[in-house]
């Protein structure tokens, strides 16, 4: 009797390297950072055990531990010392994410600075755009996300990525920064981002909870992938360079599905809440984190991602590296 042996080739660790189908690399990982406004900051967020907010002046020594970590790229995120309804901080030259993104380009050249561009850190309401009547007007908004993309451009930003979920956002940014010179600044558009349960240690991080109402007006219904798909194909045709699937675990099918649709690169965002749930059971003893970490971060991966955006990437760089 002839025996598929489909074991043979899992026999010795060399032999499963050798023959393993996907691969996760330390060039695959994007590191989220939360920028504040002041002097002295270093706050861990309780929420979100090993992550902190950081004043510029404390960045030096974290820039320092993501390049010996190998990693290729950060993403910022503002906080706001100022909130008004115009978020008229999110924009200023000499704003805390700015600011950040001068020391990136000054002590570490080499890494890739992403900038989120979206103002519900910025907005005494906690919305992502202008907000009337209680209502997100779309095409306001498009102008203040134009403003603050054109700032972090400005700075010496390498991408950014409008997160707002505004339409026409991506057309809007690349127009602005086409316009004043910056043609070669990239776009990454948020294009599936999904209403999702998953945000809330981020928003605590952040300081980006909606006063009142939510963002399901504007933020993807999680029950849809045809939509995820329609708004892929069109941050594509509006001009971003990459595409983002938001949140990541949860949606390793619409990863999917995108990755057979597009050729440009997606990114998938491992949100907090993800990276919260894996910290709070391993904490309790009931899985092992590392591993859990790393099986993870390669189902994205597997599912179709080119870059990943995660809290981990700073331990999964030095496993990676092991």
């Amino acid at each position: 009797m002839s025996i598929k042996r489909l074991r043979r080739l899992r026999s010795s660790a060399a032999l499963r390297e050798i023959v393993a189908e996907t691969s996760l690399s330390v060039n695959d990982l994007i590191y989220p950072l939360f920028i504040k406004p002041g002097t002295g900051i270093r706050e861990e967020i309780l929420s979100m055990k090993g992550q902190y907010r950081y004043s510029v002046d404390m960045l030096s020594a974290e820039i320092e531990n993501i390049k010996n970590a190998g990693l290729k790229a950060v993403l910022l995120f503002g906080l706001a010392g100022h909130k008004d309804e115009t978020a008229s901080e999110s924009c200023l030259d000499n704003g805390a994410v700015q600011e950040a993104i001068r020391l990136f380009k000054k002590h570490a050249p080499e890494i890739v600075v992403m900038t989120d561009v979206c103002v519900c850190g910025y907005t005494s309401h906690g919305h992502c755009g202008i907000l009337r009547d209680g209502i997100i007007v779309n095409d306001e908004s498009l102008v203040l996300l134009q403003k603050m993309a054109l700032s972090h451009a400005k700075a010496g930003a390498d991408v950014v990525a409008p997160s707002a979920m505004m339409d026409g956002q991506v057309a809007a940014i690349r127009e602005i920064l086409d316009a004043n010179g910056f043609s070669n600044t990239a776009i990454m558009g948020y294009s599936a981002k999904f209403f999702s349960a998953c945000y809330g240690p981020f928003r605590d991080a952040a300081d980006s909870a909606p006063q009142s109402g939510n963002r399901s007006s504007y933020q993807m219904d999680v029950a849809n992938t045809n939509e995820a798909l329609r708004e892929i194909e069109i941050d594509e045709a509006e001009g971003a360079d990459m595409v983002m699937v938001k949140p990541a675990v949860f949606y390793l099918d619409i990863i999917a599905r995108a990755a057979q649709q597009t050729k440009l690169p997606i990114a998938a965002y491992n949100v907090s809440g993800e990276y919260a749930m894996i910290k709070a059971a391993a904490e309790k003893g009931w899985i092992d984190e590392n591993r859990v970490m790393m099986e993870m971060l390669l189902s994205i991966k597997r599912a179709g991602a080119s870059l990943i955006i995660t809290y981990f990437a700073k331990d999964a760089a030095k496993l990676l590296k092991a």
